[in-house]
């Protein structure tokens, strides 16, 4: 049974940095893309990032383009996310997300896919 654990959320001023780590258990997790959705109160769950495989093609969402970077060791099962000059409107909920199918890249939401329980992002002003 796939299992996704995230960590690193806190409260930070804004401007700040935090780096959110997802560690992925129950299958080959270097035979699929990982990626980083977010839920902010009353609004749907969106894309922020995602990374392919192998680590070789990353893909962003425009608002946060710039600002923060995925990664992954797939030596530890691990995605990163890095996000710097955070704003307040990056206050939600991130949640890792690793799609059901190899070598797909998840860019919405599908309640198919494996999902973690989420790590809270709080950004002040």
């Amino acid at each position: 049974q796939v299992q996704l654990v995230e960590s690193g959320g806190g409260l930070v001023q804004a401007g700040g940095s935090l780096r959110l780590s997802c560690a992925a258990s129950g299958r080959t997790s270097s035979l699929y893309a990982m990626g980083w959705f977010r839920q902010a109160p009353g609004k749907e769950r969106e894309f922020v990032a995602a990374i392919n495989w192998s680590g070789a093609r990353t893909y962003y969402a425009d608002s946060v383009k710039g600002r923060f970077t995925i990664s992954r060791d797939n030596t530890k099962n691990t995605v990163y996310l890095q996000m710097n000059s955070l704003k307040p409107e990056d206050t939600a909920v991130y949640y890792c997300n690793q799609p059901r199918i190899a070598m797909v890249v998840a860019t919405t939401a599908n309640e198919n896919d494996y999902w973690g329980r989420g790590t809270q992002v709080t950004v002040s002003s």
